[in-house]
């Protein structure tokens, strides 16, 4: 029976724990709260990004957990993610994750999207409380203005692509700085990466990543990109596990007739859909109560997979996650924008 800390190996020779945290799309307040209460309900793996604009609440969140000896940082998975505006500043980038996070290194630093944008204007991403006359959609008042420091755009208003640099610079330089800080990153990887992207990538580098971080639940298996990157020895780690808030795949049948066979809810069997995949899974919530019945997870069988993967050919595929960048990202349903596969 698989449980949280299931230990799922990546090409490093580390191994990363079958259930996460996730901390996106968390009020300010609430990140805090929920880190500390799912390390002490025994949550070991944390996912971050500096795009979240909370990683300082999860630092604070750490901080207490290991202040009270609750868990020692290595006792901790822990991955942030280099923003796409600093594709050109790997080390400008880290460091501001490390600082808010307060810890010394990280488990798992990944690039973002493979979407290079626009950095000039860009001092540090600022957090959203800080005081300032800042309103969303606006630049932040105390940077210079002309770009949004994390979604930079045209005077047409479509996004500000920085065609000075490729994804595949960027990952050369996320590689330069691994190799020479081995101490404050202990693996880097992809995320929202195609299969023709990591094609280019893969052709081009010197590392082949350490993990694949994409959206993945039954109404997008992405089998495609699951299967490329197993047979490269790149772990997946699925995000939006359950779709959406109000998702769907709570009342598909096929999510329901296994949940029935198990007698548990449908949460526990989407959750547990992926590690039958041999994929790591995030679960995302600030609610007590929801982080601790997300720990509940079962051993689904051929036929429980076979009848969640039949959903997407009778429901059709859907993407909850796609942020307007204007670009192809070379998703099968997602062709529109500009191809910057390199």
């Amino acid at each position: 029976m698989p449980t949280m800390n299931t230990a799922l190996p990546l090409n490093t020779g580390a191994t990363i724990p079958a259930l996460g945290l996730g901390t996106w799309q968390s009020a300010p307040g609430e990140v805090k709260k929920a880190v500390i209460h799912a390390i002490e309900a025994g949550y070991r793996h944390i996912d971050c990004a500096s795009c979240y604009q909370n990683e300082d609440e999860v630092g604070e969140a750490l901080q207490d957990v290991i202040s009270r000896g609750i868990v020692k940082r290595e006792d901790l998975f822990i991955t942030s993610k280099l923003w796409c505006t600093f594709h050109t500043r790997v080390e400008e980038g880290l460091q501001q994750s490390l600082d808010m996070l307060k810890t010394p290194y990280v488990d798992l630093y990944l690039m973002h999207w493979p979407v290079p944008m626009n950095p000039k204007g860009t001092m540090r991403i600022p957090y959203r409380h800080e005081p300032s006359s800042h309103a969303p959609g606006q630049p932040h008042a105390n940077l210079p203005q002309g770009n949004h420091p994390l979604f930079p755009k045209l005077e047409d208003g479509s996004r500000d692509i920085d065609h000075s640099i490729t994804h595949i610079d960027a990952w050369k330089n996320l590689e330069a700085y691994y190799k020479s800080h081995p101490d404050k990153v202990k693996a880097i990887g992809v995320a929202n990466y195609s299969v023709k992207y990591l094609e280019k990538l893969l052709a081009q580098s010197t590392i082949t990543p350490a993990a694949n971080q994409i959206e993945n639940h039954p109404l997008l298996p992405q089998q495609e990109i699951v299967d490329f990157c197993r047979s490269k020895n790149i772990h997946i780690t699925a995000y939006s596990p359950l779709g959406s808030t109000g998702s769907p795949l709570f009342q598909a049948a096929g999510v329901l007739a296994v949940a029935k066979k198990h007698a548990v809810g449908p949460g526990t069997v989407l959750l547990s859909y992926h590690l039958a995949r041999g994929s790591s899974v995030l679960a995302k919530s600030v609610t007590p109560s929801r982080i601790d019945e997300n720990r509940k997870l079962i051993a689904l069988d051929a036929g429980d997979v076979q009848a969640l993967e039949a959903i997407h050919k009778k429901n059709g595929v859907r993407r909850f996650v796609y942020p307007p960048f204007g670009v192809n990202a070379g998703f099968p349903d997602k062709p529109e924008g500009i191809d910057l596969s390199g």
